[in-house]
């Protein structure tokens, strides 16, 4: 078959009440080379500091993000506004904000949480 329809995206399962929807993926749809998710992030959270092995596309639908990257830069995204960042790069994502924040990731390969680099 050359097109799959999916009827929903698979949702992972994560700590903090954080939404993953992952659309096309290792967890999905078994594929390795990318994987695409819609997120939502609740007001005041965040996710330990990681080290990831693929480059992350992450596209802010609406709210705001800070991201802190290799200890030395913090950036806040918003609305309309992505950030690429490439493998090897130090990285932890939070929402400090009071509203939540919804986007979409995408992976290159895909996420895996043995490639994510997170600190325990």
């Amino acid at each position: 078959m050359k097109y799959t329809i999916r009827e929903k995206p698979t949702i992972i399962p994560v700590p903090g009440n954080k939404l993953i929807e992952e659309h096309v993926g290792l967890a999905t749809t078994g594929h390795s080379h990318v994987s695409v998710a819609h997120m939502v992030a609740p007001p005041h959270w965040t996710e330990p500091p990681q080290v990831p092995q693929f480059d992350e596309l992450t596209i802010i639908v609406r709210g705001r993000m800070r991201i802190a990257i290799d200890d030395s830069d913090t950036v806040e995204i918003g609305a309309a506004q992505s950030i690429y960042i490439n493998k090897g790069a130090k990285v932890q994502y939070g929402n400090p904000f009071d509203e939540e924040c919804e986007y979409w990731a995408i992976c290159t390969p895909a996420f895996s949480v043995g490639e994510a680099g997170r600190d325990e």
